[in-house]
């Protein structure tokens, strides 16, 4: 027989707070999709506003009379599941206390900082300057619409994506007369548009450049393959000439342009805008957090006098004001809280990799992000949301966060080194060899291992790759 009862159990869960939530996005925003978050929260907030010029004079001037800071008053908290808001708290007091930076330094005009001003006028597309040769070159009505869905049918480097089968039979069009056109169509600039694969795209700029070279046409039709191993010994047997010859129609290829689209491309270029400056002041570093356009935010003070004065309004108008307020305030503390943690990050970062910030690459330091974590008592997750799309410029360059967290290899006399230091080490190695007798993977481990940097043959070749750099074979030259 079954019993029907209560039960009582306690148990404990991870609950994970709308507020909570919003810190830990902008905690991973970048400084440019934070400034569209805030824009967007001051447009569906009505309680939350842009601070004016004169009361960010009054916030800095009393922000300056208090800058003896115990402590305590600086060590960072991480937000954590408990935390929450309280209905009847003072929302001035609250606001004035997360108004203040602490010790982060902001500024808007950097000494140091790069020129992102460049205007340009917009490209012209590879598709128009087809269209408008085809237009002047003085053809039917037919004619240019067969060339329109020629053009029309090009990728961005200028290759056809389809045949002259596929545009004969979906548009009825004579087989002769599309063949007229798209010969038209790859004489025009830029040369070796329109054609079907590299193969052809050379050898059209080969005819209209009149280059009487009498290897260059057998060497593009029939040893590609070789070409691009740079095979030259067997291109030379194949067509029974010495190698010198080969070279020659080879050097002539290279000038060649594989893509002939490429000048037309009209993706613009994405500007990285750093979060953090670091800049050198003395034997030690200052950090400068970039607030370029961050505005100073506060709750509207008609809306928290209607609350705090006690106005006769109604109880649906009181509760939503509320919870906007709860909503701005949140906002506001997460904000200061995403500044005081990326602050805190890169100070530590210093802390670790001082001697990379002081002479560069080849002393940057294996460390990993609980070593961050640990050092600033905070969880390896919020390192790892604060070190994603955050850039710093530095007296070294401009790196990513996550560029300072690196795998160790091991010396020969058991020291350790970052992984980006070895790459950067294999990278000088390769700059200054015989390009006829480039190293091998080999040959650079064995060059490592005579600067105790014990390596891996293979381990050479993964590190080559994500440099993107060629094997031996294919670094080679006459």
């Amino acid at each position: 027989m079954v019993q029907i009862g209560l039960q009582q159990n306690l148990s404990q869960q991870l609950v994970m707070t709308p507020q909570l939530q919003q810190a830990i996005k902008l905690l991973q925003l970048s400084h440019l999709e934070l400034l569209n978050t805030i824009q967007q929260e001051i447009e569906e907030n009505p309680i939350l506003e842009e601070t004016a010029q004169e009361d960010q004079e009054e916030t800095d001037d009393s922000n300056n009379k208090d800058k003896n800071l115990t402590k305590e008053d600086n060590q960072i908290k991480e937000i954590t599941i408990d935390e929450s808001i309280n209905k009847d708290i003072d929302w001035e007091t609250y606001i004035n206390e997360y108004n203040s930076t602490g010790r982060i330094y902001t500024e808007t005009n950097h000494q140091q900082s790069p020129n992102y001003e460049a205007f340009t006028s917009a490209k012209k597309t590879l598709k128009n300057h087809l269209q408008w040769q085809l237009l002047m070159h003085g053809q039917t009505k037919e004619e240019e619409a067969i060339g329109s869905i020629i053009i029309g049918n090009l990728n961005l480097n200028g290759y056809l994506c389809t045949s002259i089968e596929e545009i004969i039979d979906s548009n009825s069009f004579n087989q002769k007369k599309v063949e007229k056109v798209l010969k038209i169509i790859q004489s025009f600039d830029p040369s070796g548009v329109c054609a079907k694969d590299l193969k052809e795209c050379l050898l059209i700029q080969i005819e209209h450049l009149g280059i009487k070279n009498p290897f260059l046409k057998k060497i593009i039709s029939n040893h590609m393959k070789h070409l691009e191993n740079k095979n030259y010994n067997k291109i030379a047997q194949s067509l029974q000439t010495n190698i010198k010859n080969v070279i020659i129609a080879v050097n002539i290829i290279k000038y060649l342009e594989p893509k002939p689209g490429r000048k037309f491309n009209t993706d613009e270029p994405h500007y990285i805008i750093p979060d953090i400056y670091v800049y050198k002041k003395g034997d030690d570093f200052k950090i400068i957090m970039n607030e370029d356009g961050l505005p100073k935010l506060k709750i509207n003070h008609f809306y928290k006098n209607v609350i705090s004065n006690g106005k006769q309004i109604s109880k649906g108008t009181k509760t939503y004001l509320n919870e906007k307020i709860q909503s701005a305030s949140w906002f506001i503390k997460s904000i200061h809280q995403r500044q005081k943690t990326i602050y805190s990050v890169m100070e530590s970062i210093i802390k670790f990799q001082k001697e990379f910030f002081q002479k560069g690459i080849s002393y940057l330091k294996p460390m990993v992000l609980r070593d961050i974590a640990e050092d600033i008592e905070m969880h390896e997750s919020t390192i790892s949301r604060v070190t994603t799309n955050k850039y710093t410029y530095t007296p070294q360059g401009l790196f990513e966060l996550k560029y300072f967290f690196n795998s160790s290899i091991k010396r020969l006399d058991g020291d350790f080194l970052s992984s980006t230091s070895v790459k950067d080490k294999i990278k000088l190695i390769i700059q200054k060899e015989d390009t006829k007798k480039p190293y091998s993977d080999r040959q650079i481990a064995n060059l490592l291992k005579k600067v105790n940097i014990n390596i891996a043959r293979r381990t050479i070749a993964k590190y080559r790759e994500t440099l993107r750099i060629l094997p031996s074979s294919k670094r080679k030259q006459f």
